[in-house]
């Protein structure tokens, strides 16, 4: 699961707002009394105005120069102007942490106009998550809400990822509910991706479900949610939803992983559709996506064998027998064989398995008295019936087949 389950667990990227082209921004609707338009002073207005020309050229070390050369003596300059340094730091890339101390210093004495505030509050929030400063984040983001009155999807999924981080899992549902709710019919799969991952690593797998089991309503044709809900089933062991959930993601093309494949082959069998688990893994084991190994070929024999295909499955046990040199797959090899009455086959490969070593010697030799019995070789028949008598597990069995053979052999004119 813990393979099955590194898709689901990924966490939500923050994405840095893009920053804003002009510096001024026209003020933000809200409920509150409408702020008071500042404007900087005329000596401080012409640098900035010098800064916004180079700025505006792409020449941002140029406009940076310019602004940390400012000498601002009133309130409302200073934070202007720290504001626009720290949107220079933000752009310049690898200078967050002087961006982060210039919007600080800008948004500290909450004298900036409407949308500056807004966007540096926002910016700051960014920045801090940005730099693992999630603490720091968290109010801000809270600040930036109080401010403007906005319930905003992005923002709500980005306090949920903060607290993932602080592995605040508890924390994290109700601004993942607060971002569905604020993204409304324009759906992101970024908050539910929060919620189950809390879910998750809380081990509130029925509650993973039922998160998983809305988002699979909404995003049908994404076919990690349907994996992820077929083996969030598994671990309620709720089968039956589970294999009914993989094997309608198998049926739309959504599995593509050697793992999905044998979790649905392994829940066909489990829930006595043997034949489709073999289908399935004979398949995708000869396209190449399921390993062609030991353990597979083994699942894949056993399928057969239980969905009665005997001469497949005594295929892939002799498969499985020269890649292992196993005496128990050549065992299960033979006695398929002589069941399917491929007895020439069935000799050779009961005689492989007792030449290395196989412990139900008696067993095997019964098998092996009876191939030749039906192949009407009455000799080699009583001589393998002979040595299954040795063995005390099989002597009471052999004991009747042996004067059998003798009458059949007699009958037939056969020495032995």
């Amino acid at each position: 699961m813990n393979k099955i389950f590194s898709s689901l667990l990924l966490i939500v990227s923050v994405v840095l707002i893009q920053l804003p082209i002009a510096v001024d921004a026209s003020a933000a609707e809200s409920d509150k009394p409408e702020r008071k338009t500042q404007l900087v002073g005329p000596t401080v207005g012409k640098k900035v105005a010098k800064a916004f020309e180079a700025y505006s050229a792409d020449d941002i070390p140029g406009a940076l120069a310019i602004l940390l050369d400012i000498d601002a003596s009133k309130k409302y300059d200073k934070a202007y102007v720290s504001r626009f340094i720290a949107i220079m730091y933000a752009q310049m890339g690898n200078e967050e942490a002087k961006a982060i101390q210039y919007l600080k210093a800008a948004v500290e004495p909450d004298i900036l106009n409407e949308g500056d505030q807004d966007q540096s509050l926002k910016l700051l929030a960014d920045l801090q998550m940005q730099t693992k400063s999630y603490e720091e984040a968290l109010v801000n983001y809270k600040a930036w809400m109080d401010f403007t009155g906005k319930s905003d999807g992005d923002t709500w999924t980005k306090i949920a990822n903060a607290h993932y981080a602080l592995k605040q899992l508890d924390k994290m549902i109700v601004p993942a509910n607060n971002a569905i709710a604020a993204y409304g019919d324009k759906q992101n799969k970024n908050p539910y991706i929060l919620k189950v991952t809390s879910y998750y690593e809380s081990k509130k797998f029925k509650d993973a479900v039922k998160t998983l089991e809305t988002v699979i309503q909404i995003f049908p044709e994404d076919k990690t949610w349907w994996t992820q809900l077929g083996m969030f089933y598994l671990l309620i062991e709720d089968y039956k939803k589970g294999l009914a959930t993989l094997d309608l993601a198998y049926k739309q093309g959504f599995l593509d992983k050697e793992s999905e494949i044998k979790t649905l082959a392994s829940l066909y069998s489990q829930n006595q559709v043997p034949y489709k688990a073999a289908v399935l893994l004979e398949k995708y084991i000869d396209s190449g996506l399921v390993k062609r190994d030991d353990k597979n070929l083994s699942s894949l024999a056993n399928a057969w064998h239980a969905s009665q295909h005997i001469d497949k499955a005594a295929k892939y046990y002799g498969e499985l027998a020269k890649m292992t040199n196993s005496a128990k797959h050549y065992s299960k090899q033979g006695m398929l064989l002589k069941q399917d009455e491929q007895f020439k086959a069935a000799i050779v490969a009961l005689n492989k398995a007792l030449d290395l070593g196989a412990k139900n010697k008696g067993r095997l030799q019964m098998s092996i008295a009876e191939s030749h019995f039906y192949l009407e070789e009455y000799k080699q028949a009583y001589k393998a019936i002979n040595l299954a008598m040795k063995d005390p597990k099989t002597k009471r069995s052999a004991k009747g087949w042996v004067d059998f053979i003798k009458d059949t052999a007699r009958r037939k004119k056969v020495s032995i």
